[in-house]
Order: structure tokens, then C-alpha cells, then sequence
């Protein structure tokens, strides 16, 4: 018995006898070897290098067998979710990917990077994280400092486009400010007031007109003519000149309720009336005077009415905020230390905040750093000091109101403002914008600044209706009551007239919610895809095998078309030399 193999291109014959291979196994090893290349040799000069890769894949892709498919998909499927879960579950912990932060903290510094992101301040006080995180009430609504005027704006708005600014819910908290502003118990005793407590009462415009030009037929009344110029005059001017005949009577019945203040509650209570009237006809002769162009003038009005605010105790006054108007007007007036000044005595840890305040001190550091910042310069070389402390600034106003950025920002159309706004909702986004948006474009790069920054607060709040930063946590109720104080896009009924479905055309900006990591939801589809596959091919497994050779085929190919063009370049001698190495 013995073997016999083949050599070419001289077809020699040798016998190999069993005594021949008693030397060693060795040899046996050897003549195998020797074997299989003489066997493949005249192949491989036929097929070429190319050619044997591809018969190389397909001895490989026939070995495999579809329990192979099964235990590859399965497991690759068993590995993802296990990525899945603990992807899910830190992102639930800390509020980011894992494979992020790591990305972010490890391998982009060794690629060059630095990370631009702002760390929080160790010297920062807590003193004013600890006063903020306050228990969360019930949503309170307040006035709006700067609502605009319903006959010269309002109305006129209603006039040109169809649509009514205002919601019933928003005019019948006005009805209600203005009986608590302009009436009193002792009403009855003058008969003009008599009928301007009922004017105040009546839910149609036209019959409070009526009321108050009724009421003027009796005696000289402030709250008539306060009426009339802001429901009936059409025009800023014909406003102002009625408030301007209400100063006049007003100071009359503010001088003579002072004198009598101290004889009793009923005038004591009439005293603090005409002192809410005074104060409301001034501010908003200060807002006239800022609409007509003489600014100077209604600054000096409204740093008459802040100090006249400070002197008195009656709490009414604080509603009216007329710090947020005089730092309107100094940014009009570009005097930013006038600005920084109010600031400094009304961002204070015991006042309520706003966004006026939060997003007016963001304005100023950002002024400071904006004209020259660059994000790629930033990303480079790190963050300045200034600039740490503006984006800061920034990040403690998004954390306060975070609909603000995109109205400033012009990612959302704006509308007109409400007459009542809610503290960190869209309606006072809505105000703030409104009116600040020009101040924000006056400076050169603050815009650049706050698009390039904003949306890294949600980075440092994760949850923010259960914990916050610099605030406390945001209160869940804003976007019910935001969507009665705006005119938001509603479905409407067949049966509803197309006046009413034009009112709602204000689509109510919620709460940026933090989207989930890109590799969650890249370990979640890898996760399913992969154990879709793994019962197909259980399922199905010579169909899958099938597949699965096409698949790699495919993916084989274009390195197949590479090695042979680069074949046919170089000759067949280098890559025979090649194969044999």
C-alpha cells in the first residue's frame, strides 16, 4: 500500500511505502504538505490572487453552518442589550451616555480637543441655591410691567388681522386687577366712583365706555379717564392726553385722602386707592412717553415712581414691578451701568426673580465677551474667565425661563404679549421678548453667544420638573395655565364660527424635554435588529444561509474589483512570489 502524488510540468511518480514513513510522523506532516500545494499550485497560477481569495471566502462562508447564524445573532443580540440596559440605566442616574462622557472626557483631549463645556464654579455661594430651592406652590400669575394698551394696540391688531390677542381668561384676571386697584368700600359715598365700580364689573367693552363717560358727566373721576385711555383712545397720543387729565384729578384725590388717611379704616383704605391709582396714571404716562420717543423723560418718571415705590409699605405697589420698565428704558438708552445698577439692587436672593432680571444680567456678561467670542477659538484654548461668567449667566437664566432663547433667537414666531404673564412660562418668554429682543441685537455677538451656549443648561438639569440647579425644580402647572392666558392653536368644531378658530394661532412653547443619547437609541435598534435576525435564522435557517452569503458576497466585492485591477498593474511573477511567501 502506498500514496502517490503529482508534480508538474514533469509528471514524475514516486511510491511511498509505509517502512518509508516509519522514520518519523514528521515526515508524514511534510508529504502532506508538499501535497497540498502541488494540488493548488497550477490553480492558484490559473485563478490568481484574486481569484483565490475567492475561493478561499466561499470554502469559508460553505463551512459555516446555520448554527453558526443562530449563535453569531444571538449573541451579538445578548451583548447590545446588556449595552442597552446599562446605557438606560446611567443615563437615568446621571443625566448622559456613557459612551459619550466617555468619548467627550477621554478621547477628545487625545485628538486635540478641549472640552468648552462650562464647569460649575466652586466659588459660587450655595447661599442662593439653598434660598431658591423653595417649595413650588400653585402657578401664580402676575400683570405683565410692560402690557401694551387694548385700544391703541390691542385693538388695532384685532383690527388689521382678524384675531383677538387676548384670551376671556387673561381680560377677566385684568377685570379683577382693576377692582382691586381702583375701588375701595367707600366707593358709595362719591357717585362717580359708585358707577366706575360697576364699570369695572361689566364683561362688554362698550357699556364700560358708556360707564365712564357717564361717570365723567358727575365730576372730574381718575378711573373713568383711566378707562377710556386704555380701551377707547385709539392713538398713544390721545392715550397719553387722557392720563394726563386722570394725573390731574388723581393728585387731587390723592392730596385730600392723605389728610384723612389716619381717621379710620374707611379712609384708610380710600387712601391706599388713590395711591394705586396715582402710581398706575404715572407708570403708565412713563410707558407713553417711552412709545412717543422721549425716553430720557420716562426714565426720570419711572426713577421718581421706583423711589416713591420704596417709601410706601402697601404691598399692591410691588405688583406693578416698575424696575422691570426703567431697565427697559436704560437699555434703550444703551446706559449699561444705570442697567448694572438696578440690577444690583433688585437681583436679589429675597425678591422674586424674573426673566427680565435673569436674562438683562446675562445680557451684560455676554456684552463683555460676545464681540470677540468664537466657538472654535473657545473649543481650542478653553473658556476665559469672562467668558465662563457669561455663559454662566446664560445658563442661570435658560434654567429660569428656557422659552426665552428661542424667541430672542427666532427659532419661534413671536406674538403680542399677554396683559398677565406667568413666571417661567411662555407668556413671560413671550413679554420679555417682545420688548428686549432689539436690546439683544444692539449688541455684537450676544445672539452668537447665547445660540452657541443655551442649550447646555439641559446638559446640567436632567430633570427638571424634580430637581433643579440654581432654582427650584420647574413647576409642572405652567403649560395648563399658559395655555389659557395665550391664544394657542386649538381643534376646533365644525359648529365653531372661523372667528373663533382665527383667535388660536399661538402654538404654546412646553418645556425643552431632554432627548435620549444618540448610542441608547443606536444600542436599542442594534439590539433589535440583531435579534430579528437571530430568530429568522432560526426559524429559517437555510434561507438565512442564503442571505447571509450574499450579504457577505456584496460586502467582499468591492475588495475583490481592487485586488483585481491592482493584479492586472503588476505582473503575475510578483504576486506567484507572494503567494508562495
Amino acid at each position: 500500500m502506498g500514496f502517490v502524488w503529482w508534480q508538474q510540468p514533469t509528471v514524475s511518480v514516486a511510491v511511498v511505502t509505509p517502512a518509508n514513513l516509519q522514520h518519523s510522523w514528521v515526515s508524514v506532516v511534510t508529504a502532506a504538505n508538499f501535497c497540498y500545494f502541488c494540488l493548488l499550485e497550477p490553480k492558484e497560477q490559473d485563478l490568481g490572487f484574486s481569484g483565490s481569495i475567492k475561493v478561499t471566502v466561499s470554502m469559508f462562508l460553505n463551512t459555516l453552518t446555520p448554527k453558526f447564524y443562530v449563535a453569531l445573532t444571538g449573541t451579538s443580540s445578548l451583548i447590545s442589550g446588556l449595552i442597552l440596559i446599562f446605557e438606560w440605566w446611567y443615563f437615568r442616574k446621571y443625566g448622559t451616555s456613557f459612551i459619550e462622557q466617555v468619548s467627550v472626557s477621554h478621547l477628545r483631549p487625545l485628538l486635540g480637543g478641549v472640552d468648552s463645556s462650562s464647569p460649575t464654579n466652586p466659588n459660587t455661594s450655595n447661599g442662593e441655591a439653598d434660598s431658591n430651592r423653595q417649595s413650588v406652590s400653585e402657578c401664580k400669575v402676575w400683570r405683565n410691567p410692560l402690557n401694551l394698551f387694548r385700544g391703541a394696540e390691542y385693538n388695532r391688531y384685532t383690527w388689521v388681522t382678524g384675531r383677538e390677542p387676548l384670551t376671556y381668561y387673561d381680560m377677566n384676571l385684568s377685570a379683577q386687577d382693576h377692582q382691586t386697584f381702583f375701588t375701595c368700600d367707600s366707593d358709595h359715598l362719591r357717585p362717580a366712583d359708585a358707577i366706575m365700580q360697576k364699570a369695572w364689573r361689566e364683561r362688554n367693552p362698550q357699556a364700560r365706555i358708556s360707564a365712564a363717560h357717564e361717570a365723567l358727566e358727575l365730576e372730574d373721576c381718575a378711573t373713568a379717564y383711566i378707562l377710556l385711555a386704555e380701551e377707547e383712545a385709539t392713538t398713544i397720543m390721545e392715550a397719553e392726553r387722557l392720563f394726563k387729565q386722570a394725573l390731574k384729578a388723581g393728585e387731587g384725590c390723592y392730596r385730600r385722602s392723605q389728610q384723612l388717611q389716619h381717621h379710620g379704616t374707611q379712609y384708610e383704605a380710600q387712601h391706599r386707592r388713590d395711591t394705586n391709582v396715582l402710581v398706575y396714571i404715572k407708570r403708565r404716562l412713563a410707558m407713553c412717553s417711552r412709545k412717543l420717543g422721549r425716553t430720557r423723560e420716562a426714565v426720570k418718571m419711572m426713577r421718581d415712581l421706583c423711589v416713591f415705590q420704596l417709601m410706601k409699605e402697601f404691598p399692591l405697589l410691588s405688583m406693578f414691578n416698575i424696575h422691570e420698565n426703567l431697565l427697559e428704558s436704560l437699555l434703550e438708552l444703551q446706559n449699561y451701568a444705570d442697567v448694572q445698577a438696578v440690577l444690583a439692587k433688585y437681583d436679589d436672593i429675597s425678591l422674586p426673580k424674573s426673566a427680565t432680571i435673569c436674562y438683562t444680567a446675562a445680557l451684560l456678561k455676554a456684552r463683555a465677551v460676545s464681540d470677540k467670542f468664537s466657538p472654535e477659538a473657545a473649543s481650542r484654548r478653553g473658556l476665559s474667565t469672562a467668558e465662563m461668567n457669561a455663559v454662566e449667566a446664560i445658563h442661570r437664566a435658560v434654567e429660569f425661563n428656557p422659552h426665552v432663547p428661542k424667541y430672542l433667537l427666532e427659532m419661534k414666531s413671536l406674538i403680542l404679549p399677554p396683559e398677565h404673564i406667568l413666571k417661567r412660562g411662555d407668556s413671560e418668554a413671550i413679554a420679555y421678548a417682545f420688548f428686549h429682543l432689539q436690546h439683544w441685537k444692539r449688541v455684537e455677538g450676544a445672539l452668537n453667544l447665547l445660540h452657541c451656549t443655551w442649550e447646555g443648561t439641559f446638559r446640567m438639569i436632567p430633570y427638571p420638573l424634580e430637581k433643579g440647579h440654581l432654582f427650584y425644580p420647574y413647576p409642572i402647572c405652567t403649560e395648563t395655565a399658559d395655555r389659557e392666558l395665550l391664544p394657542s392653536k386649538r381643534h376646533h368644531t365644525p359648529a365653531q364660527t372661523h372667528a373663533a378658530a382665527a383667535d388660536m394661532f399661538h402654538e404654546v412653547s412646553v418645556y425643552p424635554k431632554k432627548e435620549l443619547p444618540f448610542f441608547i437609541l443606536f444600542t436599542a435598534g442594534l439590539c433589535s435588529f440583531t435579534a430579528m435576525l437571530a430568530l429568522l435564522t432560526h426559524q429559517f435557517p437555510e434561507l438565512m444561509g442564503v442571505f447571509a452569503k450574499a450579504f457577505l458576497s456584496t460586502l467582499f466585492a468591492p475588495l475583490n474589483f481592487i485586488m483585481e485591477k491592482v493584479e492586472s498593474i503588476l505582473p503575475s511573477s510578483l504576486w506567484h512570489q507572494l503567494t508562495r511567501i
